[in-house]
């Protein structure tokens, strides 16, 4: 056979398609456009976040989140159960999508997850405190919904044009209702003051009838315990584990805002606790490894990456400190949430969360831990509040503090700090 030809032959063969390209008989294939690393980081931290709280927030929608979210508890659980998970699971996961929703609206694949959960939340919210509806979730008895009535309240503030203003009159009555029902309990005397003090500052931001007490005590109380260098104790003893970034700066924070607005508290005092808030974010940042884990110490290490709410809020609110990138702690968080969200056991075959740290973990849940406890990891998340525009989304990768620090690069060092 004559070679050349064959050669000539084949080459023509493989020319045709580009050849009808070229007379539009055929589209050429155009590549998808890469995303820049942090929009990718987005992309990811996004779709799970919406994996992790659709199945709260559609079953809430359509009244069956009584009827099928799993009740998995802790060894020894102690809490009345069927009473209190599902209020866990719903105040928990709005107070962590709140920043996010709060967004403006687009026609992106972001926007379409954040219009379709807004709009199932805000039906399911109705259902929430409607006594007829079979989600109506318990506010009225146990110590629990103390708790989370709170994470409710906060999620109305940092997303009241969202999650509030659009509900109806007769369903801001009812929350008004059950928020002040919850005055018949007695918060436990550590950082559950600030539960009983955020419904009523929240009462106070909308201009109802409020108990000062409440909101006064558990500022005064919160600030006595602080024991230097950015931690408080809980309550009149320390504790090693992450109430700091759960429960503690968060609320004071968000409390002191209202407070200060309101005349019932001083600027310097705010200002106080937001430096104290950014000193044990730094702290949290450094603990972060090479590889993307951290210390599993103290109570509730069940609650993920929700450890992580103080450093979150923190950059929500562009007061991380000058050496600190953003970019480094969106690649830190996307690391954790990498190493928690995608082992096995995490979720179970229907899309709730199982029991643990990393997977499923049953024997290191609390004896207050269910299922709905476990969706207080959403609070990791609340830096999707800031637009794809943003350093935090926007700049290009780097490495976090530890991760310089075992690879040989420079960091700064670290000294206690005395406000």
């Amino acid at each position: 056979m004559n070679r050349p030809r064959l050669l000539l032959a084949a080459i023509f063969c493989f020319s045709l398609p580009s050849l009808h390209a070229q007379k539009g008989k055929a589209k050429p294939i155009v590549a998808a456009p890469v995303l820049a690393p942090g929009l990718q980081d987005r992309q990811y931290w996004c779709d799970l976040l919406y994996k992790i709280t659709y199945p709260v927030v559609h079953n809430l929608a359509e009244g069956t989140l009584h009827q099928n979210m799993p009740q998995e508890a802790g060894p020894d659980y102690f809490l009345n159960l069927k009473k209190v998970t599902h209020l866990e699971a719903v105040g928990r996961t709005m107070a962590g999508l709140a920043p996010w929703l709060a967004l403006p609206e687009d026609d992106t694949k972001e926007g379409q997850m954040r219009k379709q959960l807004t709009s199932e939340l805000l039906k399911g919210l109705k259902n929430a405190v409607d006594p007829s509806s079979p989600d109506y979730l318990n506010f009225r008895t146990e110590l629990q919904p103390l708790v989370d009535a709170a994470y409710v309240a906060q999620a109305f503030l940092r997303a009241p044009k969202v999650l509030w203003d659009p509900l109806d009159s007769l369903t801001k009555k009812r929350y008004i209702e059950e928020f002040k029902a919850l005055r018949t309990r007695k918060a436990w005397y550590n950082n559950w003051l600030l539960f009983a003090g955020m419904t009523e500052t929240f009462l106070l931001k909308i201009g109802e009838d409020y108990d000062p007490a409440r909101i006064d005590y558990a500022f005064h109380k919160i600030k006595e315990w602080y024991i230097g260098d950015g931690f408080y104790d809980d309550g009149e003893h320390f504790a090693m584990d992450y109430y700091n970034s759960y429960v503690i700066h968060s609320m004071l924070v968000d409390m002191l805002q209202i407070m200060v607005e309101k005349k019932l508290a001083k600027q310097e005092d705010y200002d106080q606790a937001l430096k104290r808030m950014v000193r044990y974010s730094e702290l949290l940042e450094r603990m972060i490894s090479p590889e993307g884990t951290y210390p599993p110490v103290g109570r509730s290490i069940t609650y993920r990456v929700g450890a992580f709410q103080a450093l979150a809020q923190v950059s929500l609110m562009h007061k991380l400190p000058e050496y600190v990138l953003p970019a480094q702690v969106r690649c830190a968080l996307t690391k954790i949430m990498h190493n928690q969200f995608e082992i096995a056991g995490t979720f179970d075959e229907k899309g709730w969360l199982l029991l643990g740290m990393a997977g499923h973990q049953p024997m290191v849940a609390d004896q207050y831990t269910s299922t709905g406890s476990l969706y207080i990891c959403s609070l990791g998340f609340l830096t999707l509040g800031l637009p794809a525009t943003d350093p935090f989304w926007a700049a290009p990768p780097a490495d976090w503090t530890a991760k310089k620090a075992w690879s040989g690069q420079p960091v700064k060092k670290d000294y206690k700090v005395d406000y």
